[in-house]
């Protein structure tokens, strides 16, 4: 008998209403009981309806007025995105990738029940934090597997573990939907020997780099390369599903998501000559931009994740926490795929990076970088050696440098990690949401999005009201909530933003 699809399922595909939710579970559960479509074959068919809900009304199937309700819905202003995850189900252009399936018993898999205590966790800034996202992270650190913990106060409910959530797990273990769905989503910052007033005095310049070098969105694609050198990276043919994969990366590379991700210009401030920053103290142009690997890492994602959940079945509420064994072929391809990952999204905010400072025909003073959606090996205070998973976290070690980013109105911060251990070396990775993407698109109007910008002395190119600066938690207040794991030491003002544009269908998980 096949396991009737949840709302868990579906959101995991979109953030659906809830009055359409009924109609989601009768298709999908329809289509499960009365045809031969598997779990994948159903969720796949429902992920290419919300992409293209108008091709599925028009046509007449057991689908039709599903897709006319979400058809109607987006007319509606009611703006329905796929989420990454449910991105990963679409076949990857321009056919479907024909991946090896799991032997029978890889998908008998081995059953694991959670801990009836805990292991010992700490919250930092837990009044901001919604009850959402403290209960996944109860469920994190309950795994069999967990060792440590930590929430970061820009936590929010996410998929599996909350964003804003740390885990160390046994050393030879990792959990896929713990890295996050975006891997290896990073910050860049560079810093330009230029004074602030640029900013007023060659808006236009500065607006035409961002129109000319920063492309956005499913389908996004780049032509014209500055350095393509990581696409020869010999793993690239480690194994069939990265290969499958390298077409679409090469395409995509020197571009950015949607939802929260940004490239945009603004005013560096450092208060006091920083050696480890290398800046004298002084306001500076700078550069910085929010992406992670993009189409590439989302199919990783939605790959391995499946995978895990095949091989190591667990409680329904901890199901998405499923891990692979290092020490089996699974666990290493993941290993090997996120890791190149993390260095394909850093080649891309590179290729982003240095076209604007050719098109300024500057070079950089600094540049800057950190992954927050990744795993790291590392060892605990008592020398313990663990995977320490941080999905929307900030590495923050000792002396290690990273960037907080606030909103489209919100500063930014460069800021100096004090190697907290209860907080497993790590800090928030933003602000944080107050509001769910349809909430937001149902709250707030283009007027208060305006008035905000007008306030800020902020000009937006793209976006939509999902990412406006009230759906978030104030950058301040986090950053106070994390004095001790962190020092600040230079602080970024945004003032010309680009986003997606608001008809992009496609959106992060952080």
């Amino acid at each position: 008998m096949k396991t009737p699809l949840t709302p868990t399922d579906i959101l995991l595909l979109a953030p659906v209403p809830e009055t359409l939710m009924p109609a989601f579970l009768r298709v999908g559960n329809g289509l499960l009981d009365h045809t031969a479509m598997t779990r994948e074959d159903v969720l796949g068919l429902l992920a290419q309806l919300l992409q293209n809900p108008k091709k599925y009304a028009l046509s007449r199937n057991k689908v039709t007025n599903l897709a006319r309700a979400v058809h109607d819905a987006n007319k509606q202003g009611i703006s329905i995105r796929l989420t990454d995850a449910g991105q990963a189900y679409l076949p990857p252009d321009p056919v479907p990738v024909p991946y090896e399936l799991p032997t029978a018993a890889q998908q008998a898999g081995t059953v694991y029940a959670l801990r009836e205590t805990p292991v010992p966790y700490t919250i930092y800034g837990a009044e901001h934090i919604e009850a959402g996202a403290l209960q996944q992270m109860e469920t994190a650190v309950s795994l069999p597997i967990a060792v440590a913990g930590a929430l970061m106060p820009d936590a929010h409910h996410g998929y599996g573990l909350p964003i804003g959530g740390v885990l160390a797990t046994e050393p030879n273990t990792i959990i896929p939907y713990a890295v996050g769905v975006d891997i290896a989503c990073r910050m860049c910052l560079s810093v330009f020997d230029l004074p602030p007033t640029v900013i007023d005095r060659d808006a236009s310049l500065l607006t035409k780099a961002l129109l000319d070098n920063a492309t956005f969105g499913i389908g996004g694609e780049v032509r014209t390369k500055f350095d393509t050198s990581v696409m020869d990276r010999d793993e690239w043919r480690a194994t069939k599903v990265i290969r499958d994969l390298k077409d679409k990366a090469y395409r995509q590379l020197g571009s950015s998501g949607t939802g929260n991700h940004f490239v945009e210009w603004g005013i560096l401030s450092v208060d006091a000559a920083d050696t480890q920053l290398a800046l004298p103290a002084g306001s500076y142009l700078a550069l910085l931009s929010h992406s992670g690997s993009r189409g590439f890492g989302a199919n990783i994602a939605g790959y391995y994740s499946k995978l895990a959940m095949q091989q190591t079945r667990l409680p329904k509420q901890a199901a998405h926490l499923a891990w692979l064994d290092l020490n089996t072929e699974e666990g290493q391809a993941y290993w090997i795929a996120m890791n190149l990952a993390g260095d394909y999204a850093s080649a891309s905010h590179h290729e982003i990076h240095n076209k604007m400072a050719r098109a300024l025909n500057q070079t950089p003073l600094t540049r800057l970088e950190n992954h927050h959606n990744f795993a790291w090996q590392e060892q605990l205070a008592d020398g313990r050696s663990v995977m320490v998973h941080r999905k929307g976290a900030t590495p923050a070690g000792p002396d290690v440098l990273g960037i907080i980013p606030g909103s489209m109105t919100q500063p930014g911060f460069v800021v100096r990690g004090l190697g907290k251990p209860d907080a497993l070396h790590s800090a928030s990775h933003g602000a944080g949401r107050l509001m769910s993407r349809t909430k937001a698109l149902s709250t707030v109007t283009p007027a208060q999005l305006a008035q905000a910008l007008t306030d800020a002395s902020v000009h937006l190119i793209g976006s939509d009201l999902d990412e406006a600066p009230m759906v978030y938690k104030d950058i301040e207040t986090v950053i106070n909530a994390q004095r001790e794991l962190v020092q600040v030491v230079a602080r970024f003002t945004p003032r010309i933003v680009r986003m997606a544009d608001a008809n992009r269908k496609e959106a992060r998980e952080d």
